[in-house]
């Protein structure tokens, strides 16, 4: 009787080589490399970083673009900016004459301009969404009127001002009629004239009139002595 021979497949022990590359070969294609994973994490930290640094910086120049504009400034106003499209936004800047300027700032970084100024009197109205305006002139109403047209004829019956700052004097919306209605400098200076040449009783009415009325008296005065050749004190 012929001994069967059976036969096996032959079996190797993997070498400690290719051992180490099967537990490293990760199983599922879509499995995370820690290696790579702490590689991009590095990276979004250092984006993060880089956005802060750049925010801080456009936050530190428009507190300075605000201080900037501050200087010799007559008023500064507020105007509720939601719901303001691009298109109308540029049309307003194009409306305004040179002696204005207007900017959108957050009202934090504009409050962090104005903070212990006279200017700080504005922060009633540092509330919901504003664009800045900035007047150069103490020609006020004629300042103003150019968005009251804008405003009448886009129809931006919503987009009011929502607080100014005169002469360190807050007005609120409520308040612009009397800002709108002050009289131009040509028309104080008529007035003002006037009434040194009336009785001597108008000249004391002048006088017990606000301070700034009497700061334009003395400057109309001066003013038309320059001009008659006078300078200023010769002869009065």
């Amino acid at each position: 009787m012929e001994a069967s021979l059976l036969s096996f497949p032959s079996f190797k022990t993997p070498s400690s080589s290719s051992q180490i590359l099967t537990l490293n070969r990760p199983t599922n294609p879509l499995s995370f490399s820690p290696l790579r994973h702490s590689t991009n994490q590095g990276r979004h930290y250092r984006c993060l970083k880089v956005a802060g640094a750049i925010s801080r910086t456009k936050k530190e120049e428009t507190v300075e673009t605000v201080k900037e504009q501050l200087d010799k400034c007559y008023l500064l106003a507020g105007i509720k900016y939601k719901g303001f499209t691009v298109k109308q936004f540029q049309e307003l800047r194009r409306s305004l004459p040179e002696t204005s300027k207007l900017i959108v700032a957050k009202n934090t970084l504009v409050l962090k301009a104005i903070e212990g100024t006279s200017w700080e009197a504005l922060k009633p109205c540092m509330k919901g969404m504003n664009v800045w305006l900035f007047v150069h002139s103490e020609e006020i109403p004629a300042a103003i009127k150019p968005y009251r047209d804008f405003q009448k004829e886009k129809k931006l019956e919503d987009n009011d001002f929502t607080g100014a700052v005169f002469e360190g004097k807050y007005y609120g919306p409520d308040d612009f009629k009397t800002l709108e209605t002050m009289p131009s400098r040509a028309e104080v200076y008529a007035k003002m004239l006037g009434l040194l040449k009336g009785p001597a009783s108008s000249l004391v009415g002048t006088l017990q009139a606000p301070a700034r009325d009497v700061l334009m008296v003395l400057k109309a005065y001066v003013q038309k002595l320059e001009e008659q050749g006078g300078g200023g004190g010769g002869g009065q």
